[in-house]
């Protein structure tokens, strides 16, 4: 086997190992929420697909009334279980090679002093005055900003996003 076949069959079975890695880990959720279907869609780099299911997941986090509405109160994310936040943030983490998840979104907002102009170009939502259109003008893959997705909703404004990042869960994590 030369050098180019042993590299191409290392990085399927690396790849293959980090696609699976979660199978054996506990996804199990405080408010009995199953996260197999946002798992896989990490899995498959369908990070499109996974932000959609990941809002799904929130609104069911704060119960029928989101559900229904298809978006969050911040008041709502409050509520949020820490070990369900966590195993959204862990999934994504994962899947994205440690670029995407809440706790990357976080670093970068602290890191910016909680500037919320500098967080938005950081992550690639606003360039100087023009936010970035959701979905078609988001980079769904790896090139994307680090933080960029998930974009949680975030047409919403700050105040959902702003609760998900102060939310117990990061302080429970140091």
């Amino acid at each position: 086997m030369d050098s180019l076949q042993q590299t191409q069959l290392s990085d399927s079975t690396s790849n293959s190992s980090q696609r699976t890695a979660f199978t054996n880990t506990s996804l199990i959720s405080d408010a009995g929420i199953d996260y197999t279907p946002l798992q896989t869609l990490l899995a498959e780099q369908n990070f499109q697909a996974a932000d959609q299911v990941t809002l799904q997941k929130l609104c069911e986090l704060a119960g029928p009334a989101a559900i229904q509405r298809k978006w969050l109160y911040f008041t709502e994310v409050e509520q949020f279980p820490v070990s369900d936040l966590q195993i959204i943030n862990d999934l994504w983490l994962h899947y994205s090679e440690g670029k995407f998840g809440y706790s990357v979104q976080r670093e970068i907002w602290l890191g910016v002093g909680k500037n919320w102009d500098k967080f938005w170009s950081k992550i690639g939502w606003k360039t100087g005055n023009n936010w970035t259109r959701y979905p078609q003008e988001f980079t769904w893959n790896l090139t994307a900003p680090k933080g960029h997705l998930p974009s949680s909703n975030q047409l919403r404004g700050v105040r959902v996003i702003a609760s998900l990042l102060a939310h117990p869960v990061w302080t429970k994590l140091n």
